[in-house]
C-alpha cells in the first residue's frame, strides 16, 4: 500500500475513531481530551487535504451534537487552509463549505469567540483577506445570540476595526484602484456585515417611540464614529474621474444612513456630542478617548457640509453665520493636523461655511467666542510654516475671506488680534494693507468710527512702532516696515491737516518719536553695518587666491550657510537695497509731512 494512501487512511480513521467514541456519549459527558482530540484529527484531515472527508463528516446528522460542541475548534486550521490553496482549487471550496457548516451548526457562543480570536490574530497583509472571510460566519453567529447580543456586535465592530486601524489608507486614484491590501473592499464589507442589526434597531424604534433598549443602537453608533476617524478623516473623498464608484465615497454615504436611520445625524452635527463616554480613572485615556470623538465629529461635519452627504436630511433652516459657529470647533480640530489629507479638510470646511455668507455680516460679537481667535491664529501657522505650497496660499485665501465676513467693528478687533500674535512680519504686512483698504473704505465711501479718529489712533500705535527700536533687525521685519510706511504716506497725502477725520494729524509727534526717528537711526545703523562686512569681503577676497573660496558669514545674528565670497557679497547687497527701498519711503513720507506742516503754518501766519 502506497504510504500517502496510508496516511491518508490514518488521518480519516483518527477522526472516525474519535467521532464514534463520542456518538455514544451524552453532550454532558463530553471531556477535554475528546475536544483535543478531535481538534488535533480534524486538523490533521484539512492539513493533508482531505476536507472533503472532514465536510462529510460534519455534515452528517448523527454528528450534529458532536460538531455543535465540538467544531469552533477548527476555525484556526481551517482559516489557515483556505488561504494556502488557490481559488479555483476544489479543496479551497470545501473548507469554504466547513466553515458554513460550522457556522450553522456549532453552539454560538463557542463559535464567536473562536472567530473573534482568529480575528484578532491575523496581521499585516491577511488583515483584510481575513475579515472578509469571517465576516458571514461571524454575522450568521451574531444573529442567533440570544444573552448580550448587543455587546458581542459592539466586540466585534470593535475588534475589525482596531486590526483594520493600522492599514495605511490608500490617497490617490492608483492606490485606490490597485487597493493592495483590500481595505476599500474590506470596509464597505463591514458595513454589509452591520446592516441587520441596523435594520433590527430602525424596526425597534419604529414600533415603539419610546424604544429603551439602546445597547444595540449605542454599539452601532460607537462604530460610525470609528469609522469617521478611521479611514475617512484621512481618505480622499473627492469625485475622481474613472472611478465609477468612489469606494470611500460609497461607504461614508452608508455610514452617514446608519446615522441618519438610527436618528443620529442631526443630533451629531449640531450637538457636542457628549454621550456616554466611558469613566477613565486614567487621565490619557480620558484624554484619547476625547480626541477621538472630535476627530470623528470633524470628519462628520466635513462629510456633510462640504461633500453634502446626507444632505437631503438637512434642515434648511439655519442661518450661515450659526452654522460657521457649529463647525469652528471642528475647523480648529482639522486645522491642528499636520497631514495633507486631514488638514485639507479643514481648509475646506472653513471655506465652504464662509462662502455661505455675505460680505460684511457676521457680527463682531462672534470674536467672543475662543475658536474665532485660534482659528485664524492657526491659518497664519499653516501660511507661515506648512511646507505645501497651495496649502499656504489657499489659507492665505481663506484668511482674507474670513476678514470680509466682519462687520466693520469685527474687522477692527480680528486686526488688533492679529497684529499682536501673528509674531511673523509678512502676515503683520499683509494685515496692515487690509487696515489701509479699510482706512480708505472709511474716508471715501461710508463714515465709521472704527477707521478714523480715537479707535484708528489706537490702532496705529500698533502699526506705526519697531518690535526693538532702533535696534529692530529690519531686514526680517522689512514687509512689515513697508506697509506701515506705505499706510502712513497714504495718511499724510489723504487727509488734510485742517479737517483730520483720521486723526493723525494729531499724534504725529508721538509717531515721529516711536517709528519714523527709530526707524531713521536703524536704517542708518544697518547699512553701515553691511557696507562694512562688503568691504571686509571685498579685501578678503583680494587676498584668497581665488574668489570661489568658500566662507561664511553672520547676517543678523544667524550664520549662513557655506557659500563662495561672491556669493555672500550677492546676498548683502540685496540687503542694502532693501535698505534703499525702505528709505526711499521713508525720506517721501518725511518730505509730505515737512510740505503739509509748513503749507499749514503758512495759512496760520
Amino acid at each position: 500500500m502506497p504510504e500517502e494512501h496510508s496516511q491518508t487512511i490514518m488521518a480519516v480513521d483518527e477522526l472516525q475513531a474519535i467521532i464514534q467514541r463520542c456518538q455514544i456519549l451524552e453532550e454532558a459527558d463530553f471531556k477535554g481530551e475528546d475536544f483535543n482530540l478531535f481538534q488535533v484529527a480534524g486538523q490533521k484531515c484539512l492539513e493533508d487535504g482531505y476536507a472533503a472527508q472532514l465536510l462529510e463528516v460534519i455534515q452528517n446528522e448523527k454528528n450534529k451534537v458532536i460538531i455543535k460542541n465540538m467544531g469552533w475548534n477548527l476555525i484556526s486550521p481551517l482559516v489557515r487552509c483556505i488561504f494556502m490553496y488557490k481559488q479555483e482549487d476544489d479543496k479551497r471550496e470545501h473548507c469554504l463549505r466547513i466553515l458554513d457548516q460550522l457556522a450553522q451548526l456549532c453552539n454560538p457562543k463557542e463559535l464567536f469567540l473562536g472567530l473573534l480570536e482568529q480575528i484578532e490574530q491575523t496581521s499585516g497583509e491577511q488583515v483584510c483577506q481575513t475579515v472578509m472571510l469571517l465576516l458571514q460566519p461571524l454575522q450568521t453567529v451574531l444573529l442567533k445570540l440570544q444573552n448580550k447580543k448587543a455587546y458581542s456586535v459592539g466586540l466585534s465592530l470593535a475588534m475589525i476595526m482596531n486590526q483594520l486601524t493600522p492599514l495605511p489608507v490608500p490617497y490617490t486614484k492608483q492606490q485606490i484602484q490597485e487597493d493592495k491590501l483590500g481595505l476599500c473592499q474590506c470596509c464597505n464589507a463591514v458595513v454589509d456585515f452591520a446592516k441587520p442589526f441596523v435594520n433590527e434597531v430602525v424596526k425597534n424604534m419604529e414600533k415603539s417611540s419610546e424604544y429603551n433598549d439602546t445597547e444595540l443602537k449605542e454599539e452601532l453608533i460607537k462604530f460610525c464614529m470609528q469609522t469617521l476617524k478611521y479611514p475617512l478623516l484621512t481618505a480622499q473623498l473627492e469625485e475622481l474621474e474613472g472611478i465609477e464608484e468612489h469606494p470611500f465615497r460609497h461607504f461614508a454615504t452608508e455610514i452617514i444612513d446608519i446615522l441618519w436611520n438610527t436618528g443620529e445625524l442631526i443630533p451629531l452635527v449640531f450637538v457636542h456630542h457628549k454621550g456616554k463616554s466611558p469613566h477613565w480613572e486614567n487621565q490619557e485615556f480620558a484624554d484619547i478617548e476625547r480626541k477621538n470623538s472630535a476627530d470623528a465629529l470633524a470628519c462628520l461635519s466635513y462629510l456633510m457640509f462640504v461633500q453634502h452627504f446626507g444632505v437631503e436630511c438637512f434642515p434648511m433652516v439655519f442661518s450661515p453665520s450659526y452654522l460657521l459657529l457649529c463647525n469652528m470647533t471642528h475647523i480648529e480640530v482639522l486645522l491642528k493636523r499636520t497631514e495633507e489629507s486631514v488638514l485639507s479638510k479643514g481648509l475646506d470646511l472653513f471655506e465652504s461655511c464662509l462662502l455661505r455668507m455675505e460680505d460684511n455680516s457676521l457680527l463682531h460679537h462672534y470674536l467672543e467666542f475662543r475658536d474665532f481667535i485660534n482659528v485664524p491664529q492657526d491659518l497664519v501657522k499653516i501660511m507661515t510654516l506648512c511646507p505645501m505650497e497651495h496649502m499656504r496660499k489657499k489659507s492665505l485665501n481663506i484668511l482674507q475671506l474670513f476678514i470680509d465676513k466682519f462687520d466693520i467693528e469685527g474687522k477692527y478687533t480680528l486686526f488688533r488680534c492679529l497684529l499682536k500674535t501673528s509674531n511673523h512680519a509678512g502676515v503683520e504686512g499683509y494685515i496692515i494693507k487690509n487696515i489701509k483698504d479699510q482706512i480708505h473704505l472709511a474716508l471715501t465711501e461710508y463714515d465709521n468710527i472704527w477707521f478714523t479718529g480715537y479707535h484708528l489712533i489706537s490702532l496705529l500705535d500698533l502699526v506705526l512702532s519697531l518690535p526693538e527700536g532702533a535696534e529692530t533687525d529690519l531686514l526680517q521685519n522689512s514687509d512689515r516696515i513697508m506697509a506701515s510706511l506705505n499706510l502712513l504716506r497714504y495718511l499724510v497725502i489723504k487727509n488734510c491737516e485742517s479737517d483730520n477725520q483720521t486723526g493723525v494729524w494729531t499724534t504725529l509727534g508721538k509717531i515721529e518719536q516711536n517709528f519714523l526717528k527709530p526707524l531713521r537711526v536703524g536704517l542708518n545703523m544697518s547699512r553701515a553695518h553691511y557696507e562694512a562686512e562688503i568691504k571686509n569681503k571685498k579685501e578678503n577676497r583680494k587676498e584668497a587666491q581665488s574668489s570661489n573660496t568658500v566662507c561664511s558669514v553672520t547676517v543678523s545674528g544667524e550664520k549662513m550657510p557655506a557659500m563662495t565670497t561672491g556669493m555672500q557679497l550677492q546676498v548683502l547687497h540685496s540687503a542694502l537695497f532693501t535698505f534703499d527701498l525702505i528709505e526711499s519711503v521713508l525720506a517721501r513720507v518725511e518730505e509730505l509731512i515737512e510740505v503739509k506742516t509748513k503749507a499749514v503754518m503758512d495759512e496760520n501766519s
